[in-house]
């Protein structure tokens, strides 16, 4: 038996309407998280609605508008910039950091 294989990214475009705003409430709520016990639920919630692994969930933040939704925590990501007093910084996806490596 071999094991499944587990998705490392998602599509935003592929979700629904709907579900793409819920998606950026719920990246906007973490954003603004003051804590653990409100940030990891939210991780929890858009890894779920991506149909990921529970992970630190972004969506690609580089200029092409890549759809790509991943988690950070991929050694082959690349942060754009970091925080700057919030949650989230931005973060390229593994494809488009190999394609064209972004900084601030």
């Amino acid at each position: 038996m071999t094991a499944a294989l587990v998705r490392r990214e998602a599509n935003y475009q592929a979700l629904t309407k709907a579900q793409q705003e819920r998606f950026d409430q719920l990246m906007e709520h973490a954003d603004e998280a003051r804590s653990n016990t409100e940030y990891l639920p939210l991780m929890t919630a858009l890894a779920a609605l991506a149909g990921l692994p529970a992970g630190e969930i972004r969506k690609c933040g580089c200029s092409c508008v890549c759809p790509v939704i991943f988690d950070a925590n991929d050694d082959n990501t690349h942060v754009i910039e970091e925080t700057g007093g919030y949650n989230l910084g931005r973060v390229q996806c593994p494809t488009c950091a190999d394609w064209h490596l972004e900084t601030a």
